[in-house]
């Protein structure tokens, strides 16, 4: 049996799993589903939310245990599990990224979203930042149509007011990570084709600039854990196994 770290996205925390995480562990497994630095039930402060303070909470949560452990990332967390995975390669027995953004070294997350497979990202499109430091809030009807459109109307409702602003620190910093150690790690990417947050395009082009073991294509939007919980669950046992 494996042992899973989740790690959410952008305007996430824990609650994104609360349908993944109880299958997970029905099938055997141990589970962990972490909130980065403002997000979910964290309170930290936006000037301490930065991709190394996202990184290190997900280090805590990796050395909590002695077993290495399954690192899945949905969204902003790929660019967070990257990170972790540079700091603490020895707890890491693999990456997963959902729907995620997948960095080189030196390569930021806006730096993905710039690239020609990036266009018609509309979380780009609709986001607002504002302040010093920078926050990026996006409206639930900015959301519903660029992160749950396969969603339930239910769905929708129970994610929207657990939706918290997000630092954009995390968002212009460059990981920094030894590649070479990067790439011992097996890496395996779930892939969202009807994903409006990161075109399934750019999608296609990480999995392709970073070799992964396994691509498994979903039909579904960019929050496969409420709108294809089943087939993302399968998927998450696939590639554990």
């Amino acid at each position: 049996m494996a042992r899973f770290v989740l790690v959410h996205g952008a305007f996430g925390g824990a609650w994104c799993w609360e349908e993944v995480a109880p299958r997970l562990e029905a099938a055997g497994h141990t589970v962990q589903a972490v909130d980065l630095p403002g997000g979910g039930e964290d309170r930290t402060p936006v000037e301490e939310i930065t991709l190394e303070s996202c990184a290190r909470r997900v280090c805590d949560a990796l050395e909590s245990s002695d077993e290495p452990a399954i690192l899945v990332g949905h969204s902003m967390g790929g660019t967070v599990v990257t990170q972790a995975a540079g700091l603490r390669p020895d707890k890491v027995a693999s990456l997963i990224f959902v729907a995620a953004f997948m960095p080189a070294n030196g390569q930021s997350l806006l730096d993905l979203t710039r690239l020609p497979e990036g266009a018609g990202d509309m979380i780009q499109a609709s986001i607002v930042v504002e302040g010093e430091p920078p926050v990026a809030t996006l409206s639930d009807e900015a959301a519903a149509v660029a992160i749950y459109h396969c969603c339930t109307p239910e769905q929708q409702q129970r994610a929207f007011p657990r939706r918290r602003r997000q630092a954009v620190a995390p968002f212009a910093t460059p990981v920094r990570v030894d590649e070479s150690v990067l790439a011992a790690i097996p890496r395996s990417y779930v892939l969202a084709k009807r994903d409006r947050s990161i075109p399934p395009a750019l999608q296609r082009r990480m999995t392709r600039e970073h070799p992964c073991e396994r691509v498994i294509e979903l039909d579904t939007d960019h929050a496969p854990y409420f709108s294809a919980t089943e087939e993302l669950v399968a998927a998450l046992l696939e590639l554990a196994a």
